[in-house]
């Protein structure tokens, strides 16, 4: 039995990559099957109605080109200057200001345990966790925006020249001659005591790890240079093991999520499904639906679209946004509150005042905190 680490050994590439491909997320669905519970993998094909979990896998690349998922973009990726401590990263990861993998992540697992969504709309979000798991163990969808995922960023591979994009997108997985049923059977060889470590790991650890590699990546990439058989054997070592983790922790996640959940094998979908926005509000479209909570019970809400009322006690202005203490004053609150945008005109407004607020719960060093970027999530009086 084979046992990867991400050493630096193996980390120190010459490539970089944007997509798993089809042959990735495939081999990915196909793992996480072979770890699924009968009771989970019960609920996932009642979901699925017939479709394989596998070819689920890459629903959510088909549609990129469709009108209707066009906000869904920046669901598969998010960029970070390079440099970052791990408690730097958690920061800008938690406050960035559009929707990205992580939220996309949080609201298709909610979206799974809310049980007042239609069948259709499970569908959608259970092929959207399906297919971030991957993403998010893609070294470089975890990247910098400035090269677009290492799109304009040439090397040579195989005497052809290409870009990163396109080599990760298929031609290094390509390269090693398996389909992707193959690639499960041969890369599915985490032991026991490796399976449960990873799926006791967050979304925020699968990207950390991601974001760990691409920064390597970038410290050797040599833009122009050649992809040699030394750096391809380095490079698939890691697929090997992102591809592992990936299909592992995706089990998880489905086992977790579908525990208590009882199958209907009656359900039926309903067509066509309204694709399901995480909370973040984009100015100009209408609000999501959100769920009414107490400010005492945010922390039971990661991960949702709520609404929330409470008391100003005091802000704090730090140029890129204004952090607003609601419930008592700092390090007391309740809820930390970060005004970015056009949000942040209203902070004077709502200095004392109790206001209500709609938005996304996340945690940030142990206290809940919602990120709102448009003045129309908040109200006053």
């Amino acid at each position: 039995m084979r046992h990867y680490t991400l050493t630096a050994s193996l980390i120190v590439l010459t490539i970089a990559l944007v997509s798993w491909g089809q042959k990735g997320h495939k081999a990915i669905a196909s793992i996480a099957e072979k770890h699924l519970t009968m009771n989970t993998k019960t609920i996932v094909n009642s979901y699925l109605q017939g479709e394989t979990i596998s070819d689920a896998s890459i629903w959510a690349d088909e549609i990129s080109n469709d009108p209707q998922y066009k906000k869904t973009a920046s669901w598969h990726y998010i960029n970070l200057p390079l440099g970052l401590t791990k408690e730097q990263f958690t920061d800008y990861v938690i406050k960035q200001d559009k929707d990205n993998i992580y939220t996309a992540i949080l609201k298709a697992e909610a979206n799974l345990k809310d049980k007042t969504l239609n069948p259709a709309q499970k569908n959608q979000a259970l092929k959207f966790l399906i297919h971030l798991v991957g993403d998010a163990h893609q070294p470089m969808h975890v990247s910098r925006a400035e090269d677009k995922g290492g799109n304009d960023v040439q090397v040579r591979f195989n005497n052809n020249g290409t870009n990163l994009h396109a080599l990760w997108d298929g031609k290094l997985i390509d390269h090693e001659g398996f389909n992707y049923t193959e690639m499960a059977k041969k890369y599915d060889w985490a032991n026991p005591e490796q399976v449960k470590k990873w799926q006791t790991d967050s979304p925020m650890q699968w990207l950390w790890e991601s974001y760990q590699v691409s920064t390597q990546i970038y410290d050797e990439i040599k833009p122009g240079g050649n992809i040699d058989e030394a750096s391809y054997k380095k490079s698939i070592a890691i697929i090997h093991l992102r591809i592992a983790q990936a299909g592992v922790r995706l089990a998880g996640e489905l086992n977790r999520l579908f525990k208590d959940q009882q199958p209907n094998l009656n359900e039926k979908p309903i067509a066509p499904a309204a694709v399901v926005i995480p909370a973040t509000k984009i100015a100009g479209t209408p609000l999501p639906k959100a769920t009414v909570v107490k400010l005492a019970d945010l922390k039971n809400s990661v991960g949702k679209n709520v609404i929330v009322t409470g008391k100003v006690f005091s802000l704090k202005d730090i140029k890129s946004m204004v952090l607003v203490n609601v419930g008592a004053a700092h390090p007391n609150q309740l809820l930390t509150l970060a005004l970015k945008g056009n949000a942040k005109k209203l902070a004077d407004k709502i200095n004392g005042k109790t206001i209500t607020i709609q938005g996304t719960v996340t945690m940030f060093k142990g206290k809940p905190e919602m990120v709102v970027n448009e003045p129309d999530l908040i109200k006053y009086n």
